[in-house]
């Protein structure tokens, strides 16, 4: 439909872009530098994520009229790959008995004998090497963490056979038969420092998650912080900076809101809790603009960067496009 000259609508459109990092990836797989740049790459973007059809320029001939802008960070759990891998070996195979955890032993017939019993031999006792991936390393840290299991939790053979080789204490290069040892119930039992260890060892260090995440809660107030509290962000417009100050100047004035905790948002869920400029920025039709969230600290830097996804940070440019009508 042709734009019908010399008529122009002026409505209450914010404009909007996203860093996003996917499910199991990390923040330097979305932006490797220590800058993240908004309204730059828009391409192969969804509407979630952005409302820009070019990069750093307005549609057609539109003007925009910037009254405040805004940095949302995204509350969700995050999501963790199989791979690195984490290995630890020597845990003792245990089983029940009489209400308590006790090393097992097998014979040279497959017998499983417990501690205490008469079979029990200490030189064929079972022991353990452990080859977990990083998603199932995080699942089991939260077990041990959870009150009721008092710092450990325990690993099986129903649900990580494929994870656990198995050995003997006098003879570590003997077969042992896994099958009797799981028929008997066998299992190892792994504390908080154990996982913890585990995850210190991983051979790709930079894979290493955020112990905030690790945490069962996800650890978002923390990340939040560290982001609002360790950054700086630049409005330019025509290469001139418009804007700049430490990220937490930039309240969402977006997102979930619980006053018992259970979600967490840079600001209260509301569009007046927001920065406003004092006198509204201008963007002229074809003039370039873009908004940089820069981490300055290299050691801050090196933290965020292992932040897990699904995360966003969008920041919103709230105000006035002009725009011809058709």
């Amino acid at each position: 439909m042709a734009i019908v000259q010399g008529i122009r609508e002026r409505l209450h459109l914010p404009i909007y872009d996203c860093v996003t990092v996917e499910p199991e990836k990390q923040l330097r797989d979305a932006e490797p530098s220590s800058t993240m740049r908004f309204f730059v790459n828009v391409q192969n973007k969804t509407k979630l994520e952005t409302n820009l059809q070019s990069a750093s320029l307005l549609p057609h001939y539109n003007t925009f009229e910037a009254r405040s802008m805004r940095v949302v960070l995204s509350d969700l759990p995050p999501k963790f790959p199989n791979e690195p891998e984490a290995e630890d070996d020597e845990y003792e195979v245990t089983v029940v008995r009489n209400g308590d955890d006790v090393p097992i032993s097998i014979s040279a017939a497959n017998v499983v004998s417990a501690q205490g019993e008469a079979g029990f031999d200490p030189a064929r006792q079972v022991m353990a090497s452990l080859t977990l991936p990083l998603d199932r390393v995080v699942e089991l840290l939260r077990e041990a963490a959870k009150p009721e299991n008092e710092g450990s939790t325990t690993i099986s053979f129903d649900t990580d056979e494929s994870a656990i080789e198995l050995s003997l204490l006098g003879d570590p290069n003997a077969a042992v038969d896994e099958d009797a040892v799981s028929n008997a119930g066998g299992e190892i039992i792994v504390t908080e420092g154990d996982l913890k260890a585990m995850l210190e060892d991983l051979q790709n260090e930079r894979k290493i998650p955020l112990e905030e995440q690790v945490r069962a809660d996800g650890g978002s107030t923390s990340i939040m912080n560290r982001l609002l509290y360790g950054s700086v962000t630049t409005l330019y417009v025509g290469e001139k900076i418009m804007m700049q100050m430490p990220t937490w100047y930039f309240p969402s004035g977006a997102g979930t809101y619980s006053s018992a905790g259970k979600s967490v948002t840079h600001g209260l869920p509301s569009p007046t809790d927001t920065f406003r400029f004092a006198e509204p920025i201008f963007i002229e039709r074809q003039q370039n603009f873009r908004v940089e969230i820069e981490i300055p600290d290299s050691d801050t830097l090196k933290d965020l960067q292992r932040i897990y996804g699904p995360f966003f940070i969008w920041v919103v440019l709230d105000g006035y496009m002009t725009r011809g009508v058709q």
